[in-house]
């Protein structure tokens, strides 16, 4: 069973997708079972410095970051997206990037928890939530 805000990536096409309404069915794309995108934070290994969303709180409201070092932005390495979600996943904001664009969300609002993610183009998917910042 599929849940709200997972996301799949067709391993043929690169077709990437979300769950808007969870379902019992199998994701299928190019005649293939789809890949759940796992989603990395900083307590793994991997290359989380450069990957796990900061949070931070502003006076104007919340500011999210990728990385705690900067993560390149060019044109083969990449964050596609930026995302804040309140914690029952109910209030979504993502902004799409662009290579060359400053790894950055900023958003007005005065969530008491939230949960970041972004999307590498190569590395996946990364979270972190306020506790972990």
């Amino acid at each position: 069973m599929t849940k709200i805000l997972e996301m799949y990536k067709c391993n043929v096409c690169g077709n990437i997708i979300e769950v808007v309404l969870p379902g019992e069915g199998e994701l299928v794309c190019c005649g293939q079972a789809m890949e759940k995108l796992q989603e990395h934070n900083k307590r793994e290994e991997m290359v989380g410095e450069k990957h796990v969303p900061v949070i931070e709180n502003t006076d104007e409201g919340i500011k999210v970051k990728v990385g705690s070092i900067p993560h390149p932005m060019e044109k083969e390495h990449y964050i596609m997206f930026i995302e804040v979600n309140s914690n029952d996943k109910r209030f979504v904001k993502r902004k799409y990037l662009y290579s060359q664009e400053e790894p950055v969300l900023n958003l007005k609002c005065s969530c008491d928890k939230v949960i970041a993610r972004e999307l590498c183009n190569i590395h996946g998917l990364w979270t972190s939530d306020d506790e972990q910042s």
